[in-house]
């Protein structure tokens, strides 16, 4: 007995010294630091070191995959995503790929992390900044990408974060708070903050001025806003108008070894149901059994009440969904940088040759013209949604159905009467401008070939038209519900 004993101590102990060694090795993830990486009220400073050799790299990737060098303004390459009818579930993106990653340092806080993951990332966006040879570029960075265990090394609990330059936002400002309005809405997304970036680019240290950071969907937002697990339910970045369900439209973004489209294929379906014309009733009980469609509608009012065009019913992309538990597939806005009415201009001279032609043979139709050209999809959706055609089957289905467009215009009063009222929209235009002015225009100047800004009158008067343009719409909105 008395060996019986000893043996089960000596077990016990061997268990508890095993468990103590495991947890040394693997500490608990933490959570992540909202306060820190995305403070409200603050600038914060990053800096991001890369040798020359890493440089050349990234220009010789970019020059292979979008067919023109740093400072080479040109008709890049561009390819065709979701094969289709142009306009309607396929799209053009400037170059063959994502850019490649290459490992670098960041300094935040006092402390360096090495071997992160810097890639520049988005498509117009990017393709102009690249063109006329602005520093100030759009990027993201990954913690983990490059490390061997996999997830150890974060920033503050994060990841992966999002850098935008707000490229043709001449505020700097629209990208953080159109987040910040949808939030107040009800309606979540993505937190955001603003940064001051230098980087190396192997020639020494240059201010590239402020950036908006901006949280990663799969990273932490999910987990942050819904209440669950990510692991617990597909997030997906589409590149679909939902006329019909094809699988390489619908990019995971996490369980990607789990080869299961069927949420949004059911949603897909659902929504073109021929019921909705023969058994509207069920066609709506259907829907909503796999598509949380009062959070869309939402959504919707809020998008057309602001004017955010770049997104679904202009393009068929800058949005998530996530297959809450709770709540079905649940609509996430991103990309919000083009909001609050404004249009990307291209820079001078930057026009395609008529019936130009893509990396892979494709000819877009006859008088097209880009939405940041002034094409008609850079037009916002309409506040009554009439213009909405059938490529457009989740828009153009609520505007002709009573109940949801009923639904649809109370919340576009709501939110008119609530949230996006002058007083409310100048606050906020002004605490956030007033905060980044002086690393924009005052001792810490952004200034060229590392601003997007053209002079200094521009940052200042772009706040005016921000004011404007919510006195319009309010405007706008009271007459469209008489």
């Amino acid at each position: 007995m008395k060996n019986f004993n000893l043996i089960k101590i000596t077990k016990i102990v061997l268990l508890t010294l095993l468990s103590v060694a495991t947890f040394a090795a693997k500490p608990p993830a933490k959570k992540p630091n909202y306060s820190i990486v995305f403070p409200q009220n603050k600038v914060n400073t990053l800096e991001i070191m890369l040798s020359k050799k890493q440089w050349d790299s990234v220009r010789a990737d970019m020059k292979r995959k979008y067919g023109n060098d740093f400072g080479q303004v040109g008709m890049p390459n561009m390819r065709k995503i979701s094969p289709s009818n142009f306009g309607n579930e396929g799209m053009l993106n400037f170059g063959k790929g994502e850019p490649n990653y290459v490992s670098v340092s960041v300094k935040f806080r006092g402390k360096t992390y090495p071997n992160v993951a810097f890639r520049l990332k988005g498509n117009s966006s990017l393709m102009m900044s690249w063109g006329r040879g602005v520093y100030k570029l759009p990027f993201r960075l990954d913690f983990s990408e490059f490390e061997q265990n996999k997830k150890n090394q974060k920033l503050y609990g994060f990841e992966k974060l999002s850098f935008s330059p707000s490229m043709s936002d001449k505020s700097l400002i629209r990208e953080k708070v159109t987040a910040d309005i949808f939030r107040a809405a009800g309606i979540p997304a993505a937190q955001t903050a603003f940064y001051k970036v230098y980087i190396d680019f192997g020639e020494g240290k240059k201010y590239c001025g402020v950036y908006t950071l901006v949280e990663v969907i799969e990273d932490t937002m999910v987990k942050n806003q819904f209440d669950t697990k990510v692991s617990v339910g597909n997030i997906y970045k589409p590149e679909s108008n939902f006329t019909q369900f094809k699988k390489e439209q619908f990019e995971k973004k996490n369980n990607k070894k789990q080869a299961d489209w069927n949420d949004v294929k059911a949603f897909v379906n659902a929504l073109n149901s021929t019921e909705r014309t023969t058994n509207e009733i069920k066609w709506r009980t259907d829907l909503e059994k796999t598509f949380n469609i009062d959070h869309f509608i939402k959504w919707l009012a809020v998008n057309n009440v602001i004017v955010n065009w770049d997104t679904y019913g202009a393009l068929p992309h800058n949005y998530y969904l996530y297959h809450s538990p709770t709540e079905k597939l649940t609509w996430i806005p991103w990309d919000n940088d083009q909001s609050l009415g404004l249009k990307m201009e291209m820079p001078e001279g930057f026009k395609p040759p008529d019936g130009f032609k893509t990396s892979e043979g494709f000819k877009p139709p006859a008088g097209f013209q880009p939405p940041m050209m002034g094409g008609p999809m850079g037009k916002g959706t309409s506040l009554s949604m009439k213009e909405v055609g059938k490529d457009w089957p989740l828009i153009r289905f609520i505007a002709e159905d009573v109940f949801y467009y009923a639904k649809y215009k109370q919340y576009v009063q709501d939110f008119n009467n609530k949230v996006f009222t002058q007083d409310k929209m100048n606050a906020l235009f002004e605490k956030n401008h007033r905060l980044i002015t002086p690393f924009v225009i005052g001792n810490e100047k952004e200034q060229k070939p590392y601003s997007h800004l053209n002079k200094s009158e521009d940052f200042i008067l772009e706040l005016e038209k921000l004011k404007e343009h919510v006195a319009k719409r309010n405007k706008e909105v009271a007459e469209f519900l008489k």
